[in-house]
């Protein structure tokens, strides 16, 4: 038997259907403001009559005119492409309904009253998701990349020395980016998992004499945690700037930025904040600014350039506020928005230890297959990204298709120096959760059981 409840919804979807069989019916449906609630619904029957009513008026291109004609393959409705996955890679997981919600709100320009306000709520959110209260904390448009070239692009000049702790990829990709920038990379290098004594970083800092000092606290490829207590202190000390890479660490394990002494400090959005990727959270201290207002020359890159940044996001001190700098993806930044008020609802100290709490049932559930860890100390495992050795005799590459094609379920490979070495799990926003931990062990312990692995 059907609920009365979808009888009906059908009915009315039908007649809302039937309505739209002109322009000016299509016009009366989309100003009869249809619930939040069915959002979704309502998009899904406007695109199809539009799409509908392009047809019936001839407004199709004739492939025969086109030097390029329409690819037969966007006739496929996108519905019928895209399945639900599990993903419990280091990156994007899954969201949040109601954050997949947000993207379907309606577009406001980006200079509107309504979109300016959800950008300052952001900057809050920001302020509180890293622990600081500066001023300058805004999301800049692109993927945690983007990010690192802001920071880049922003602090160092021609000529400057930036020391980086190498630890994995992040340590390499942050030393090609500086050098893009015209800087000087000198690099203090351990291996992946292992941690930077303060004396060891004492020592470089001391021999180098660099403009900044960058670190990951999450270095996503090994799925170590570097402890950054008193390395701010040792930046200030030898007169440089401390900057942190956070794209894997942030809400999923204690961060203070100003606690830490950061000067600047960036993150991703698609890993614990649990947003889609397209806009990274960033944050500027007075130490940093103050760098970047005596450069000798503007910074490369127009569209990264944090004054002019400040001034689209309205920060004090950087002239008349909202003056165009670019289009802001704006459904993606209601998005992080969402996932902002949903980290500040639980609150933070909530959503470290539930994401400590997943973290550590799955290594225990690694363990007692029998498998290993590839960080040997748990206080410098990443709880967001838990890294597994991969045993002698298994192919790493067999069981991740399997985990996919048997369970729908996403793990993934090393990256950088510790591919084809380990399993990388994400435990990343809703999916830091004992039921979706528990379907990732069974589905790994299938897949080691179809290899013939045994401890």
């Amino acid at each position: 038997m059907l609920s009365t409840s979808l009888v009906t919804s059908s009915l009315r979807e039908a007649a809302c259907r039937n309505t739209i069989r002109s322009t000016a019916g299509l016009k009366k449906f989309i100003h009869s403001s249809p619930s939040k609630l069915n959002l979704l619904r309502t998009n899904a029957i406007i695109s199809t009559s539009i799409s509908n009513l392009s047809t019936s008026s001839g407004l199709r291109g004739n492939s025969g005119t086109m030097d390029v004609p329409p690819p037969p393959s966007l006739g496929t409705p996108i519905q019928n492409i895209v399945p639900w996955k599990q993903l419990m890679g280091p990156g994007p997981t899954n969201i949040h309904e109601r954050v997949l919600l947000a993207g379907s709100l309606p577009l406001v320009g980006h200079l509107h009253k309504e979109f300016t306000q959800i950008m300052d709520e952001v900057k809050e959110g920001i302020q509180y998701a890293f622990q600081t209260d500066n001023p300058c904390s805004l999301a800049v448009s692109g993927t945690g990349h983007a990010a690192m070239e802001t920071m880049m692009t922003n602090v160092l000049e021609r000529g400057d020395v930036l020391l980086v702790a190498m630890q994995g990829i992040w340590g390499e990709r942050a030393s090609a980016l500086a050098e893009r920038q015209g800087a000087k990379v000198a690099q203090i290098v351990k291996k992946p998992g292992e941690v930077f004594s303060l004396a060891e970083l004492d020592a470089a800092l001391t021999e180098h004499k660099p403009a900044a000092f960058f670190v990951a606290h999450s270095e996503s490829s090994s799925g170590f945690m570097q402890p950054l207590e008193g390395i701010g202190e040792l930046c200030r000390k030898h007169n440089c700037l401390f900057l942190v890479d956070t794209v894997a660490s942030l809400g999923s394990t204690p961060f203070y930025a100003d606690r830490l002494g950061c000067d600047v400090v960036y993150t991703g959005s698609q890993k614990a904040l649990g947003c889609p990727p397209g806009v990274c959270p960033i944050t500027f201290n007075k130490r940093a600014l103050s760098k970047v207002r005596s450069r000798a020359t503007p910074p490369h890159s127009y569209y990264f350039d944090i004054c002019e940044l400040a001034n689209y996001w309205a920060v004090p001190g950087y002239g008349e506020a909202r003056k165009y700098h670019h289009t802001a993806p704006i459904s993606t930044v209601y998005q992080l928005r969402e996932a902002l008020s949903m980290l500040a609802e639980e609150g933070l100290p909530a959503s470290w230890e539930r994401h400590t709490a997943a973290s550590r049932q799955l290594q225990q559930g690694v363990e007692a297959m029998g498998l290993r860890m590839f960080v040997e100390n748990p206080e410098h495992r990443l709880p967001g990204i838990n890294a597994i050795r991969v045993p002698d005799g298994v192919d790493w590459k067999r069981v991740v298709d399997r985990c996919m094609s048997e369970s729908r379920l996403e793990i993934s490979g090393g990256l950088g120096p510790t591919a084809g070495k380990i399993w990388r799990v994400g435990v990343l926003g809703v999916n830091a959760n004992p039921v979706r931990i528990q379907r990732t062990l069974d589905a790994l312990a299938d897949a080691l059981k179809q290899e013939n692995w045994k401890a």
